[in-house]
């Protein structure tokens, strides 16, 4: 399906979203024939990229989420046996959150999508790049936005 460009802002902000609607429903569905939710699967990629022993803040920080919120999904996934949480020393009260051998196998499946391999599979090389440097632009751009005002 072709689209004609538009000059219109909320034309391309209504398309972004689009988008990221639909990559992440196929992802969702690719994801729940193994019964793994997809919030899950970026904790557990966060919280693996920031070296499996992180605190709660640091992996709030990283998805850009609430503490309170982080909290909620790390107790699910406590539960889920997925992270541990440990003490960083006998007299300290920070907790460090750490994959268990259950959270890197899911992480390591999870890291397999054809869903996501399918979709994007339509743009080259070259087409990836520029995608990359103006979604990281835009990105930027809307960060600073909303932390000023």
């Amino acid at each position: 399906m072709k689209h004609a460009l538009s000059e219109s802002n909320f034309d391309l902000w209504l398309l972004i979203g689009r988008v990221n609607h639909e990559i992440m429903l196929a992802r969702q569905k690719e994801l729940r024939q193994y019964n793994i939710p997809i919030r899950q699967t970026l904790f557990l990629y966060t919280l693996q990229s920031l070296g499996s022993k992180a605190t709660l803040f640091e992996v709030a920080k990283a998805m850009e989420r609430t503490v309170p919120v982080t909290a909620q999904h790390a107790a699910h996934m406590e539960n889920d046996g997925l992270i541990k949480r440990i003490k960083n020393s006998p007299r300290s009260n920070l907790l460090r959150l750490e994959l268990t051998e259950k959270g890197l196998e899911m992480v390591k499946f999870a890291r397999k999508s054809k869903a996501v391999d399918t979709i994007l599979s339509s743009v080259d090389k070259e087409g990836r790049q520029q995608m990359e440097s103006v979604l990281t632009s835009i990105l930027v751009k809307a960060k600073k936005y909303n932390y000023a005002h």
